[in-house]
């Protein structure tokens, strides 16, 4: 048996079964370890603040810079997988992840925790938990979908228990023996990643003569021509940088695409708005009253929720009724979110606070399942990675500012309600504009449809049309592989 087809013999041995299954369950574990990490944040947030005599907003700088970070650092991640592969790229996050919150144990000031705890784990966070979705793609081939669904309870199983666990070990230990500790959980993302074995890669045999025969330079050809081969130049760096550019970040899709540039600018005001009860639910529920414990039990009804929830969700976008109309179920998801805030704002008593933990947890499913299907809806296949990478990185930018802010208001005002009528503005705001938007784009597609019909034209030149022409495929290109870049 030559190399190529025991290469083949092995991939069909591993996809969909045997060991896929095992690689299944490490990306559970590693989505659980850094996804749902960000949850526990609130529960220290009082003892940050109490330590280290920081203002709320200086204080919630921590977990929005660790979430910014856990987004924006997706280019950056396709191209360690592109060079080291999965599995490298995985252990080196966890490596990363456990280095940073064992550091932060050790930190003097609350500009430290910004680095080490912020930065260093949110960044191999990213690598974990991405590399981790990107290893799936090739374990999985016809049960893909289902992989990614059960992939993707990891977040809630680590949204569930995350926090009680944080909070047990702080009335234990201490916030800083809790983060020498969280270092060590961390690490085990190595171990997961070890799992990750690399498939072979099925590489097309080589010819024995891939090119024409040349004649030499200075021959004498029959016409009575000497040739001369022409030097190829070297490619400036500009244009290298712009290539490598358009490759990860999709900016001749923003421009074009209004669909994509509807969504992105709806989904990065959004998450402004998005993440600031999970910061801030924990600090507002003691700060009126509510027991430590019972208060940090509240992310895990959020969590235990979404377990149940998510793959609900996904499953129900999935109708053929949903099909073209995810993005208005998006948007009444997002809606839903925004005012569901307000019942929060309103009284602060514990039963009022776990109904509003049901209801939140309900739309935040239903956000979760569809926030990339939606952005597959509007955006060419081949083109997704790079259009996942623009998209993460604005979606970081106003992740990173929306906490800060909220905690600005809490200093200002004196009450933590603000910050979920300021939640409820921004969800609401852009559930309103993509709904809209999405809807004026559909009327006028539809307007143009009608008038073709009416008065044919013939298609004048350079002019953009929404879905393009299909392209007559290269059968002699090699099969692109297209990297996940977020989650």
């Amino acid at each position: 048996m030559s190399k190529e087809e025991e290469a083949a013999a092995r991939i069909s041995k591993d996809q969909d079964r045997g060991w896929a299954w095992v690689v299944l369950v490490a990306t559970v574990i590693v989505q659980g370890l850094t996804l749902g990490f960000p949850s526990c944040t609130g529960v220290f947030f009082k003892d940050l603040q109490r330590d280290f005599q920081a203002s709320n907003s200086q204080t919630s700088w921590f977990p929005s810079i660790m979430t910014a970070v856990l987004h924006a650092g997706g280019p950056l991640c396709s191209i360690l997988v592109e060079r080291f592969g999965c599995r490298t790229t995985v252990m080196l996050g966890g490596l990363l992840s456990g280095v940073g919150m064992v550091a932060s144990a050790f930190s003097k000031s609350i500009s430290h925790l910004y680095i080490t705890a912020g930065f260093i784990t949110g960044l191999g966070s990213c690598f974990g938990f991405q590399a981790g979705v990107t290893v799936l793609g090739y374990y999985f081939i016809r049960r893909r979908a289902l992989a990614n669904a059960l992939a993707s309870t990891g977040v809630s199983i680590g949204l569930t228990l995350w926090p009680l666990f944080s909070q047990y070990m702080l009335d234990e230990m201490g916030w800083r023996n809790t983060f020498l500790i969280f270092g060590g959980v961390l690490l085990n993302c190595c171990v997961c990643g070890a799992v990750m074995r690399p498939l072979p890669v099925q590489l097309p045999a080589p010819s024995s003569k891939p090119y024409p025969e040349q004649p030499p330079e200075g021959a004498h050809l029959s016409n009575g021509n000497t040739v001369h081969h022409e030097k190829e130049l070297p490619r400036p760096r500009c244009a290298a940088c712009f290539q490598t550019l358009q490759k990860y970040l999709a900016f001749d899709i923003f421009c074009k695409n209004k669909g994509y540039q509807i969504y992105t600018i709806g989904v990065s005001w959004m998450v402004m708005g998005f993440v600031l009860p999970l910061i801030y639910l924990v600090p507002y529920a003691i700060f009126n009253g509510v027991p430590e414990r019972k208060a940090a039990l509240l992310i895990s009804i959020i969590g235990f929720i979404n377990i149940f929830m998510r793959p609900m969700a996904g499953l129900l976008s999935g109708l053929n009724v949903f099909t073209g109309r995810r993005i208005y179920l998006f948007s009444l998801a997002v809606l839903l979110n925004g005012l569901s805030n307000l019942i929060c704002a309103i009284s602060a008593d514990y039963t009022v606070l776990v109904f509003y933990c049901l209801v939140y947890s309900v739309s935040m499913s239903v956000i979760g399942a569809l926030l990339f299907q939606v952005l597959m809806d509007v955006v060419e296949m081949d083109r997704f990675s790079s259009a996942l990478g623009l998209f993460t990185i604005l979606e970081s930018v106003t992740i990173l500012i929306g906490p800060p802010l909220a905690g600005l208001l809490v200093d200002i005002t004196g009450h933590y309600s603000y910050v979920f009528y300021a939640s409820t503005f921004f969800m609401v705001t852009s559930a309103l504009f993509m709904g809209l938007s999405f809807c004026t784009m559909r009327a006028k597609n539809k307007l143009k449809e009608t008038n073709k019909l009416l008065s044919p034209e013939v298609p004048s030149r350079g002019k953009y049309t929404e879905v393009p022409t299909e392209q007559r495929p290269n059968t002699n290109d090699p099969p692109a592989v297209i990297y996940i870049t977020s989650i």
